[in-house]
């Protein structure tokens, strides 16, 4: 049986910055004897509201593993074929300015059902970096030879993908298999392993997150939250229509959310749903 993290190029690694991610790219090199064909490359794609934690997780699986990363983020253009740019560990955005960028350009929010900052912000800066680098297709194929970091206990996440995209799925790899890599590896991500879910991981407070998990991050630490009562604030500016001046319309905004954890005061549980929704981001 062939090995499913014997991947076939061209195609790229998409890496989140999580550790079942990272555990997909070890195992890939695994199989290719510790280094990637020339058209197999790792890109990560930082929204500059990523953890501190997780930018230093990537640049040590970049230097631990010997494997070379593209760090990509979004970039304001007129061409679409433009909006993207190279950055590095050192000079990644630390306060959510390509999300801003991507914001003030649509002037409204991403919510639950256009999730735009996922599109614009890391699905097209990949394709567009990889067709940068010689590879070859329409603007779907550049899209599709993104491999991402599924497991097999992520169903519903899976069913969105194709197999060949997912060598997690297909080696039956679940949380625990990643769990135990990490336990027993000489490094880790620096933050909380719940049942093997981050909470902390990707955007900080990203509006997918589940509302207990959302409020418990701002309980915290407070200050996570001004950043996204700030957008909030600046798209109610820019919107023609209030709708759009909200991440989420079943949940108090960001503001209310921090008000509250500054008084202490606990609003979860009153009918608001708490699921935490899938997202192309990843763990």
């Amino acid at each position: 049986m062939r090995d499913p993290f014997k991947i076939d190029g061209p195609a790229c690694i998409s890496f989140s910055g999580g550790r079942t991610s990272a555990y997909m790219l070890w195992r890939i090199l695994q199989a290719w004897d510790g280094k990637l064909p020339d058209d197999v490359v790792v890109c990560f794609a930082n929204t500059g509201k990523e953890m501190e934690e997780t930018l230093r997780f990537v640049e040590r699986c970049s230097k631990e593993w010997d494997v070379p990363i593209a760090w990509l983020e979004y970039e304001n253009a007129e061409e679409i074929s433009n909006r993207w740019k190279l950055v590095t560990f050192e000079t990644a955005s630390r306060n959510g300015e390509p999300f801003e960028k991507v914001i003030t350009v649509r002037q409204y929010l991403p919510n639950p059902v256009t999730r735009f900052c996922t599109s614009e912000m890391k699905i097209r800066p990949i394709a567009c970096y990889l067709r940068h680098i010689g590879f070859e297709g329409t603007k779907t194929d550049l899209e599709n030879m993104a491999v991402v970091g599924i497991r097999a206990d992520e169903p519903r996440r899976a069913a969105k993908i194709g197999i060949d995209r997912t060598p997690l799925v297909s080696a039956g790899i679940t949380a625990e298999h990643v769990g135990a890599f990490f336990a027993q590896n000489s490094f880790d991500l620096e933050l909380p392993n719940m049942n093997g879910k981050t909470m902390h991981g990707n955007c900080d407070l990203c509006f997918l997150k589940g509302a207990q998990q959302t409020q418990a991050l701002i309980s915290e630490k407070p200050e996570r939250a001004l950043w996204w009562a700030k957008m909030e604030a600046l798209a109610l500016a820019l919107a023609s229509k209030p709708s759009g001046a909200i991440f989420r319309k079943d949940r108090p905004s960001y503001r209310q959310m921090y008000e509250y954890a500054l008084a202490q005061n606990d609003w979860i549980g009153h009918g608001v749903p708490d699921e935490t929704i899938p997202c192309f981001c990843g763990d």
